[in-house]
């Protein structure tokens, strides 16, 4: 399989939290069943009482790529995405959290 690799536009240097989100784009390439890793992360987001504002929208986000399907090219397209949807859920890492093991 293909590995996922995108230049950024105005950014020379990736940042760490981009090259996360590559990682763990990539660990879903070749494990699609982690998936359900991410989804479990977005429903314990939601379930906090205080949760900020964008990232709750984040959450909300994901679970409305999910609603379409689990096909991993696609979300890992939308992640990827230079619009709204994409730009959100690249500002919160740590929906990702879990799915890279080292």
């Amino acid at each position: 399989m293909a590995k996922i690799t995108r230049k950024l536009s105005n950014n020379k240097h990736q940042s760490r939290d981009f090259e996360f989100i590559i990682a763990a784009l990539n660990e879903l390439k070749v494990h699609p069943e982690k998936l359900e890793i991410i989804k479990t992360n977005c429903a314990e987001f939601k379930q906090q009482p205080y949760l900020k504002r964008g990232l709750l929208l984040a959450v909300e986000r994901f679970e409305w790529v999910f609603a379409i399907d689990d096909d991993v090219q696609r979300i890992a397209k939308q992640v990827l995405a230079d619009d709204y949807i994409g730009n959100r859920l690249r500002r919160y890492p740590l929906l990702f959290k879990g799915v890279i093991c080292d």
